[in-house]
């Protein structure tokens, strides 16, 4: 499977494209020691999206239920591959990216749904993701694009899964394992004051309360209750996630645009890390905007219309 290295004086990315454009690892320097901030891939599973480090979702973010998707009256019956018999993580994630730009410490990803067969999404899109470090930031650029002759509903986000503790890299071989290691976990700080209630992972209505088990807003450590939530709300002027870690002195901050209304936090009982994924709409969101719910994060793209939105991880000092 072919790694895309990139490098910067802060950071290491490794990036799949065989593997829907996926990331296979992400380092940050940190006293002069690279260490693991986002959960590492063995190569042995390279070619496995859900085992890597973070992967793209698009053109939908998280689930649909039973595969169905409705719009405008429509029905279509998409292939439910999930454990949870769900369309779950978008369409894009079984194919190749295209490198259409590629630096030392940047490349650009596109697909063209219309050249493929068998994706499960009614309509034709492209879509384009950039990688790109600069010092100790990570910025990651997702657009969508309709190619097609009619409109559709779409969303996207990506799905970092972060270590509890940062330890030392593994640069070749097999990362450690899934088991968390001895020291402080990290602290976690969400300043959203809204979530889902949800049922089977996905959202039934709009956002009401914040659930007492995701409620992030005073920092606190990841803790080991299980979390799988949706929060949206960001407070004005805050980033969208601050993860300490205190064993090191250092910080790492989720900044991300207007577009990505939501933020999944996954917290796995007994595992060494956990997910805070930046995202355009709530689980099942296709659903609920068809029902007329507000507030879902879908957008409709018309024929030739895209929608871009970024966000980045930041390290520094604490």
């Amino acid at each position: 499977m072919s790694l895309v290295e990139l490098k910067s004086s802060g950071w290491q990315l490794g990036v799949l494209p065989g593997t829907g454009g996926s990331i296979a690892y992400g380092r940050v320097l940190v006293d002069g020691q690279w260490l693991d901030l986002l959960r590492p891939t063995r190569p042995t599973v390279y070619g496995n999206p859900d085992m890597c480090a973070s992967f793209p979702l698009v053109p939908w973010s998280n689930r649909l239920r039973d595969g169905v998707l409705t719009f405008r009256g429509r029905t279509w019956q998409l292939a439910h591959h999930a454990a949870d018999g769900t369309a779950m993580h978008g369409a894009t994630l079984p194919y190749t990216w295209q490198v259409a730009d590629r630096g030392e410490s940047h490349v650009e990803l596109t697909i063209d749904t219309a050249g493929l067969t068998g994706v499960n999404f009614p309509w034709q899109f492209r879509s384009r993701i950039l990688y790109a470090l600069d010092g100790d930031r990570l910025t990651v650029t997702t657009t969508v694009e309709n190619t097609d002759t009619e409109p559709f509903p779409a969303g996207f986000g990506h799905h970092p899964y972060f270590e509890r503790r940062l330890r030392p890299a593994v640069q070749h071989g097999t990362p450690a394992p899934d088991e968390a290691t001895t020291g402080s976990d990290a602290l976690l700080e969400l300043p959203f004051d809204r979530g889902y209630a949800l049922v089977d992972a996905m959202a039934t209505g709009p956002a009401g309360d914040v659930p007492a088990r995701a409620d992030y807003r005073t920092p606190r450590p990841i803790g080991s209750a299980f979390v799988d939530d949706v929060l949206t709300g960001q407070r004005a002027g805050e980033p969208a996630a601050r993860i300490t870690y205190p064993d090191h002195g250092v910080e790492v901050r989720l900044d991300m645009d207007p577009v990505y209304e939501h933020l999944v936090v996954y917290v796995p009982r007994h595992r060494a890390y956990f997910a805070v994924e930046p995202v355009t709409n709530t689980n099942g969101a296709f659903a609920l905007h068809d029902a007329g719910v507000p507030g879902t994060g879908t957008f409709v793209l018309a024929p030739t219309e895209s929608r871009t939105g970024t966000f980045t991880l930041t390290l520094s000092p604490r």
